[in-house]
Order: structure tokens, then sequence, then C-alpha cells
């Protein structure tokens, strides 16, 4: 039997054997593996402890040994720069309490209450009578302050020392100026 099949150059049909149009299809074998697929993930396994091992031995631990020495020797022999808290470490401190400060906590519709007693520091003489002058004053802003803050605030970690940044940044400004330099929060209880 022959296959006929179309010439489309010339227009014409012509016959043609079928071994010719058809050859015979070579089975495709798919290509041998080279090595094994797990050979990476064991070498990764056996080598990683290893490299690890290595470099906290070799490396990390002799630089870290390094500079636990080198802070005694790296101080200059020159005059020391004083910061500022030793300069204020020289003046006497001040401190002024103010105790049992109550707020209900922001986002419980008035079920649970936060209470605080804060010590104010600072170096001037007369911190102890202008806190005594702006008592009403500062505990309605620490109560405003307080009171902003969810229970979810208040359980990060840290919020102490938001909450006491938060508060000498509204205390020196209604005292007009840096006069507070720190304040301990001495009781803070959620209840």
């Amino acid at each position: 039997m022959a296959d006929r099949t179309l010439d489309t150059r010339k227009g014409r049909q012509e016959e043609a054997p079928a071994e010719a149009a058809s050859p015979a299809p070579e089975e495709v074998k798919p290509p041998a593996p080279s090595s094994n697929p797990w050979l990476p993930l064991l070498v990764t396994v056996a080598v990683m402890p290893a490299l690890a091992f290595a470099m906290t031995r070799f490396v990390l631990i002799p630089q870290m040994k390094r500079a636990l020495s080198q802070p005694a020797a790296a101080e200059s022999p020159g005059p020391k720069a004083t910061p500022s808290s030793a300069i204020t470490d020289e003046k006497p401190k001040v401190t002024v309490p103010l105790s049992k400060i109550l707020v209900n906590v922001a986002g419980t519709m008035g079920t649970r209450y936060l209470m605080t007693s804060l010590t104010l520091v600072g170096v001037d003489e007369n911190l102890r009578a202008k806190i005594e002058q702006n008592r009403d004053q500062l505990l309605d802003l620490a109560t405003g302050t307080l009171s902003t803050k969810t229970i979810s605030d208040l359980e990060k970690p840290g919020s102490r020392n938001v909450i006491r940044a938060e508060l000498m940044t509204v205390f020196n400004n209604a005292l007009g100026g840096p006069v507070i330099k720190e304040i301990y929060i001495t009781e803070l209880a959620i209840q």
C-alpha cells in the first residue's frame, strides 16, 4: 500500500512508499542518573556540624576573648570624657514621691485598673517646691498618660521604660524644662 502525500510547493500529489513516509520510532530512554540524589543532603548533614564546631572553636571564641581583654587597654591615657550622668552625680539628688496613682486601663470598659507609684528624681534644689506647686497638674498628666495604655501595652517587655520615658517628657514639659532627670516606678499593679 502506498500513502498519498500532498506536495504543497508543486501543487500535485505523488505517491510515496510507506517506509519512507513514517520512519520507525526509536525508543527514548530516560538518562541514567549520574549520581545518588541523596548525596547533597548527606554531605550537608555531615559537614555542617563540623563546620559549626570549627567556626566556634577557632574563630568566634578567640575573637570574644580578644574583645573582652581589650576594653582595659582601649581606654586612652588622656583625660576621660565624663558622661552627663557623672556630672549630675556630683550634685545631691532630690527625690519626690507621687504615690497611689489609680487609672482605668484602656480597652477594658472600666473593669480593669492600673495602680502605680512614682518617685521623681532631679538635681534642682527647688524640685520639691516645683512638684508640690504643680502636683495636681502632674497627677493629671500622669493619669492621662497611663489611662491610654491597654493591657497588651502594659504586658509588653520594656513597657516600664516606655511609660517612664512618656511620663518624663510630659512632666518636664509641664515644669518648664529638663528638671526631672529620672523616674522610678516603685509600684505597678494591674487588677
